[in-house]
């Protein structure tokens, strides 16, 4: 006997909607597209094929473990729980506590619901996550120019004309900030209506060969081309915005720095390929700038998002149909905001600035081998395996050694939590409820769909009960805390004015949610309060809604909305916020600047999403593995046949070389979230790789945003065996 069940899907930005078909012991025998799903529509990628058998991994944790010495033994949850207590009660001073948060947590909605209050019931502000080992220079970004590090706006894929993509390759990762299932069919889609569309990218990448042209770039150069286009558009008039906004003049004056002839020096991006590109884009009846982290992860990853929204609106394509648009997610709630800053505190060792009420991942090495009052002496990573993911992994992995506790919420036994203290496995995908809290408001079509746990939870408690638990430890209190956290959103909404509750009983409201668990009744409250909500005033949308239908709902296409989006001091568009044109000035002062003989880059690989997914057997191997792609010119050139190594200011790896024309001379390519040698996650171990944060420097970032850079890393290459003098 066999059930026929629905779901989103986790394991990327995509969200796309799969059925399941599952034995009456709960185990997966088949997953497909969801057919149904109005978004998705049937689309399915062989991540979200390979679901089953990610979620039933023999290799991942049951029980939770606790360290002996360099011996692990399983423990029950109370036992795990009562030793995390005896470690972070021997914490004299929370400045010595960090939390590092990884990837996934974007993806669960234990994540996006209780990391928060975990933070908070530490009293830390050191709190790194992967945010800036990946999109942070947009966050700050949008927070400067908009006035919300959230308000971002994505391209208008299904109605634009002209589409400029720039390090952004979504046939390999599906796409990022920008929610958009299939996008290989919306990009052929757009090609098939007559629209345009131009791939920027140092390699040739399967995204760059789909688009009517591809332009290759030095990495790192982006804000330099960026500015080529805006001097162009100012220089020929062709800058057209549509909203009233602050420091048009400003960004004129800047970007006559930058002339195609002067940028073309240091992109490799021929002058009249620039100035053309202007042109189209200007003359385009709708058209789109979308970057991503191939441009975030880079020197000057802020000031190349920056201009990306510049173009939006010079070319008067932002807050329209088939421009750059904002999202309305389901459970968007506009109440009161700060106006948006950055640097409110520093790191201790380097002084570099908060963002968006964390530290750059880059100095959390600094904080823990510095000596001095405030050193991190406990950790808590959540999802998150910087080892691996983080700039100069090796280091990290030393460092981590140092410590005094550690706790990792974490389904494996990898290179990070393997120096934890106490392990926590959360249970099964199929056991937890998910919607898409982040994702759902980068979204290229307004949707919601929720899926409840398709499987109950034996012994173990949930990923938000273990969080939820965490918390309360770490503050000391007893209770609930989902009820406390609703009761104070409830009461704030209530005092909200126009929120729609404004001046209701709390109790009687509360007693009207619906769900089986604290983080489904949280989910209720924030659909009716949100603005498709029934408690909103402008509709009905709640969790009971969602639960009748199991595809999920289609909410309607973007909508100009850029009055409701902005946050600013000002009610207007920032186009010059002081932060960025401060940094211009450096950019300025590497205009000139000789570009290294060959630099590194990473890769994406669509059968792979970080370096969990590398422990299931149908997902590595083939195209997904890790070898160094160089220009077969060079490759003759440094004399390279089988292996090179590769040597960079931190460190060196070698690696199996893979001679290819899809990479522009003078660059080398690494993917990312390998280096598993001697790994407890048994197919990982089998396909090792190297780690290729052994080369990235943490001493490089991108001075607004703190972002790491991963991008453009200077390098040597030799053949084995030869032996290079420093």
């Amino acid at each position: 006997m066999t059930s026929t069940v629905h779901r989103t899907c986790p394991l990327c930005e995509a969200v796309c909607g799969l059925t399941l078909t599952l034995d009456d012991g709960g185990h997966v025998t088949g997953v497909r597209g969801d057919k149904d799903d109005p978004f998705s529509k049937g689309f399915i990628c062989p991540k979200g094929a390979s679901l089953g058998r990610l979620d039933e991994d023999p290799d991942r944790l049951r029980k939770p473990l606790i360290r002996e010495g360099e011996l692990w033994r399983e423990a029950g949850w109370d036992e795990a729980f009562a030793a995390v207590k005896a470690g972070l009660d021997r914490v004299a001073d929370r400045r010595s506590i960090a939390v590092y948060l990884g990837n996934p947590n974007a993806h669960t909605m234990a994540g996006a619901l209780y990391a928060a209050p975990l933070i908070k019931a530490l009293g830390t502000r050191n709190v790194f996550s992967a945010s800036t080992a990946d999109q942070m220079p947009k966050h700050v970004a949008s927070g400067l120019m908009f006035g919300h590090p959230l308000a971002i706006p994505v391209p208008d894929l299904d109605r634009t004309d002209y589409l400029l993509m720039l390090g952004a390759n979504p046939l390999e990762s599906n796409g990022s900030l920008c929610t958009a299932p299939d996008f290989p069919g919306r990009l052929k889609a757009l090609r098939g209506r007559g629209g345009r569309l131009v791939v920027v990218d140092p390699r040739r990448t399967r995204t760059a060969a789909l688009g009517d042209e591809h332009v290759f770039i030095r990495p790192g150069t982006d804000a330099y081309l960026l500015f080529g286009i805006v001097h162009t558009l100012f220089a020929e008039d062709l800058a057209r915005p549509r909203h009233e906004v602050n420091g048009l003049a400003e960004v004129r004056e800047a970007a006559k720095h930058f002339p195609p002839e002067a940028v073309a020096r240091r992109t490799g991006v021929p002058a009249e390929t620039i100035t053309r590109l202007a042109r189209e884009l200007a003359g385009a009846p709708t058209a789109a700038v979308y970057a991503r982290i191939g441009t975030c992860t880079a020197e000057f990853g802020t000031l190349a998002q920056w201009l990306v929204d510049v173009l939006n609106v010079l070319t008067g394509n932002l807050d329209r149909p088939g421009g750059a648009m904002f999202p309305k997610p389901a459970t968007e709630f506009a109440g009161r905001r700060r106006p948006y800053a950055v640097g409110r505190w520093r790191s201790r060792v380097r002084g570099l600035p908060e963002t968006n009420g964390e530290l750059p991942v880059a100095t959390l090495a600094d904080e823990i081998e510095t000596p001095g009052e405030g050193q991190v002496r406990f950790l808590l990573t959540v999802a998150g395996n910087p080892v691996l993911s983080a700039p100069h992994g090796d280091r990290l992995d030393t460092a981590f050694q140092g410590l005094d506790f550690m706790v990792s919420v974490d389904p494996y036994l990898n290179e990070t939590t393997r120096h934890a203290n106490v392990i926590l496995p959360p249970p099964r995908v199929l056991q937890s409820g998910h919607y898409d809290f982040a994702l759902l408001g980068f979204a290229v079509r307004n949707y919601a769909r929720y899926s409840p746990p398709l499987l109950p939870l034996d012994e173990r408690p949930s990923e938000a009960q273990i969080l939820a638990r965490l918390a309360m430890i770490a503050s000391g209190l007893e209770g609930d805390l989902d009820a406390f956290v609703i009761d104070e959103m409830l009461r704030k909404a209530a005092q909200t004015p126009g929120s729609g509750i404004e001046g209701r009983d709390v109790a009687e409201l509360r007693d009207l949610l619906e769900g089986e668990t604290g983080s489904e009744r949280r989910l209720d409250l924030m659909l009716r309060l949100g603005p498709y909500g029934e408690w909103a005033g402008k509709g009905d949308l709640s969790l009971r809604k969602l639960l009748d239908n199991p595809h999920g709902l289609d909410l309607g296409a973007l909508e100009p909305r850029l009055g409701e989006v902005l946050k600013t001091a000002s009610g207007l568009v920032e186009l010059a916020p002081p932060q960025l044109m401060e940094d211009v000035e450096r950019l300025r002062g590497r205009l000139e600047e000789e570009p290294p003989e060959i630099v590194l880059i990473g890769r994406r690989h669509l059968r792979s999403n970080n370096s969990w997914m590398h422990n299931v057997g149908p997902l590595v191997g083939g195209s997904n593995t890790c070898t160094l792609q160089i220009h077969p010119e060079d490759a003759a050139r440094l004399g390279l046949d089988g292996e090179a190594v590769v040597r960079s200011a931190k460190g060196q790896v070698t690696v199996a070389v893979e001679p290819t024309d899809t990479i522009m001379p003078g660059v080398v390519s690494l993917p990312h979230g390998w280096g598993h040698a001697g790994s407890a996650q048994n197919v990982a171990a089998e396909h090792a790789g190297v780690n290729v944060n052994t080369l990235t420097d943490e001493t490089t970032i991108d001075v607004p945003s703190g972002n790491a850079v991963f991008n453009g890393v200077p390098v040597t290459i030799s053949p084995t065996g030869v032996i290079i003098a420093h």
